[in-house]
């Protein structure tokens, strides 16, 4: 076989690798990602689907975008665990107890049992082969994606709003919380608004559950409280808490955009015909 029919042009790169670039520009353009950080993400779910975890980035694509972004936490959680030996993993032995994991959401994506303890297991081979992943596929199929999101966000970097002298209002997203559920612990809504009630008293301005059909399971929801103060007192000083509603694991953490909010009014949150984006993708 010869050399030239070994070639495989950047155009037929493109379109092989088209859903997961359809994932990267969903991180990077409509969800304001950080580039590099996004494409070890994307290595990530590829290197997951190589390990026999079926289809994780096609899964992904019909979810709403504020899931995408959540799994898309949960898979930095696991790289810190895997390639940089950090992150908490849990000392349980029991892969289907609720306390052995700290990744619900990537839990319930898969068909297959998943947590922190098997990329800990399985480090070395995870750090290399999302390394040669990131080299050899995201590098080639995702530059032109990468440069046109590093310009606008480079273009987007600016000085602050302006604040409104004597308004004290507290936009909602600085007042949201975002709770996960485990799957096959379905969580309802009075359980939730029952739960932070007692705590806390009549602190829920608004609750959306995920929507779902028929008998399917909720597995988040976001939660506006009246106030902001709030949300530091349900997490305390962390970045992430986990409670016990009804005997039903529930992790919280706070709601946090990741787009400049000066650039448009619309959310990234919303799930809008893809792609929004100054650029098209093979699809």
């Amino acid at each position: 076989m010869t050399q030239s029919a070994l070639y495989v042009t950047q155009e037929e790169f493109n379109l092989f690798h088209s859903i997961d670039r359809r994932l990267y520009t969903i991180l990077v353009v409509n969800l304001w990602r950080e580039p590099l950080e996004s494409m070890k993400i994307i290595a990530f779910w590829i290197w997951l689907e190589r390990c026999g975890f079926n289809n994780p980035v096609t899964k992904m694509l019909s979810l709403p975008y504020i899931l995408v972004n959540e799994l898309a936490d949960e898979a930095v959680t696991c790289l810190n665990c895997s390639i940089t030996g950090g992150g908490h993993v849990p000392s349980s032995s029991s892969s289907s107890s609720p306390d052995s994991h700290d990744i619900p959401l990537i839990q319930s994506l898969m068909e297959k049992e998943i947590d922190l303890q098997f990329f800990h297991r399985n480090r070395v081979s995870a750090a290399q082969g999302i390394e040669k992943i990131v080299k050899e596929v995201c590098l080639r199929a995702m530059k032109d994606i990468m440069d046109i999101a590093v310009e606008r966000n480079q273009m987007a970097a600016g000085p602050p709003l302006s604040v409104v002298q004597g308004v004290e209002a507290v936009p909602a997203d600085d007042r949201t919380m975002f709770v996960t559920f485990s799957k096959g612990y379905p969580v309802c809504e009075w359980e939730v608004r029952e739960f932070f009630g007692r705590g806390f008293g009549e602190c829920i301005e608004s609750l959306y559950m995920q929507e779902v059909e028929g008998n399917e399971q909720s597995l988040f929801a976001r939660i506006v409280f009246q106030s902001a103060s709030t949300i530091e007192k349900i997490l305390n000083g962390k970045g992430k808490a986990k409670f016990t509603i009804n005997s039903k694991h529930v992790w919280a953490r706070k709601f946090v955009p990741k787009r400049p909010k000066p650039l448009s009014s619309s959310s990234p949150y919303e799930t809008p015909p893809f792609p929004h984006c100054p650029f098209s993708v093979v699809s």
